[in-house]
């Protein structure tokens, strides 16, 4: 997995509604890279709602949010509207974005083995290098804890 100091590896991905987006657009912007492992799930819902009530706030402080998982747009897209989001979904069904950043790993749940995203944030700088790698993601919490993670 990527480390603080790393180099954000460069992305180009499409969202819920089929617009571009790349690493290199948000060049000189703080970007928060959040990557979860399915849309409508109980974990994976409560933190996207709970990041949802505090968009304002990421914004206000000069953050990027960009959502990343395997689902496909259109299943981003009934996400997006059943909860109202609204940040982007970053669509990786190839797994192109979670193999660059050492996030599509062998994983243990209730003593079933398989492969799985790892839920992780990367916050990465307005030069395009990770200053931060969150790891221990509190699902309800997690605005507050990008925020306190970047000293905002």
């Amino acid at each position: 997995m990527l480390q603080p100091a790393d180099k954000a590896p460069a992305f180009k991905a499409t969202d819920q509604d089929g617009k571009a987006h790349s690493l290199a657009a948000y060049k000189g912007q703080k970007v928060a890279l959040y990557f979860y492992p399915q849309d409508d799930t109980e974990t994976c819902t409560k933190q996207a709602c709970g990041l949802r009530d505090n968009y304002a706030l990421l914004q206000q402080k000069g953050i990027v949010l960009l959502g990343v998982s395997p689902d496909d747009e259109k299943k981003h897209k009934k996400f997006e509207t059943k909860y109202s989001l609204p940040f982007p979904l970053l669509v990786d069904t190839d797994l192109a974005l979670a193999k660059a950043y050492g996030v599509w790993a062998w994983k243990k749940f209730m003593g079933r083995e398989y492969w799985g995203i790892l839920r992780t944030t990367f916050l990465i700088n307005e030069k395009g290098k990770i200053e931060h790698v969150i790891e221990k993601v509190i699902s309800k919490t997690h605005a507050q804890q990008i925020l306190d993670t970047w000293g905002l």
